[in-house]
């Protein structure tokens, strides 16, 4: 396939204003959901899977891939399909749900470095420190003049984990209202999804707009060569596990692993 997905869906760094009405949810950049698709998927899979096994055996880098979307934007979903052929052992997913009594007691970032995956694994955060730039924002949880001051801590902190090899992939989920809409439907409709639907889901979407500027500020503020950010369209559920797919293949293919020599020389093994 020779669409360059990180190439096309990253967020240049230094931009200084960031207007995700840019970007299509429904955007597909050419693609089609056929056959090619469908083979390009697998082959995607297939290769995680061989990289993974390498790095794990090289023990060199860490990949943290982190998720963030606003309600029924398929994080859920692309875990559970781009990451369905990789090995659990070295592969960790973590949700951030609301900060617990001991993790209130700490800095914004204490629980968060904690789920940083060890050298050869991957990490995935299903939403991650950027929620105390967000929700914490939309809400007024604190006040302006800390949450203001999170960004350049969430840049110090990123800068910190790339420089002791942890390579960073942050993916923001970008669907439509009307899409959630829709989705927050279906859920109603199906009796067997009906689990996930809250009361909160619906009265979120009011702050629709204050969520959305709130994430141009972040992918302006919060995007470095080391850690970019990418917006995927994500309307289209194939197409969003599609381009994540690529764009993690591709950014373990540059790290240029290579396996490890053997601990013992082989030539000398005897069976007894």
């Amino acid at each position: 396939m020779a669409t360059n997905f990180t190439k096309e869906l990253i967020v240049t760094p230094g931009k200084k204003h960031v207007k995700l009405s840019k970007w299509d949810p429904d955007d597909t950049l050419g693609c089609e959901k056929d056959h090619k698709t469908k083979a390009s998927l697998e082959k995607c899979a297939k290769r995680l899977d061989d990289l993974q096994y390498l790095m794990y055996a090289e023990r060199k880098h860490a990949l943290l891939i982190v998720l963030q979307g606003l309600d029924a934007a398929g994080k859920d979903g692309t875990i559970r399909h781009v990451m369905a052929g990789v090995n659990p052992q070295g592969c960790h997913v973590v949700s951030f749900k609301q900060p617990s009594t001991e993790e209130r007691s700490h800095d914004f970032l204490w629980r968060i470095h904690k789920a940083v995956p060890a050298i050869g694994d991957i990490g995935i955060f299903n939403r991650s420190q950027y929620e105390d730039v967000l929700i914490v924002r939309v809400h007024d949880l604190v006040p302006k003049s800390e949450w203001s001051k999170r960004y350049d801590e969430i840049n110090d902190f990123e800068r910190m984990l790339t420089q002791n090899h942890v390579r960073i992939l942050k993916f923001f989920l970008h669907i439509s209202k009307d899409e959630q809409k829709k989705r927050f439907q279906e859920r109603i409709d199906d009796p067997d999804k009906r689990w996930k639907i809250s009361v909160d889901d619906f009265k979120e979407r009011q702050f629709w707009d204050d969520y959305t500027e709130a994430y141009e500020d972040t992918l302006q503020r919060c995007i470095t060569d080391e850690a970019p950010w990418f917006v995927i369209p994500a309307n289209k559920k194939w197409f969003r596990n599609l381009a994540v797919s690529h764009i993690i293949t591709e950014t373990l293919e540059g790290l240029k692993m290579k396996f490890p020599p053997p601990t013992v020389d082989v030539k000398k093994l005897k069976w007894k």
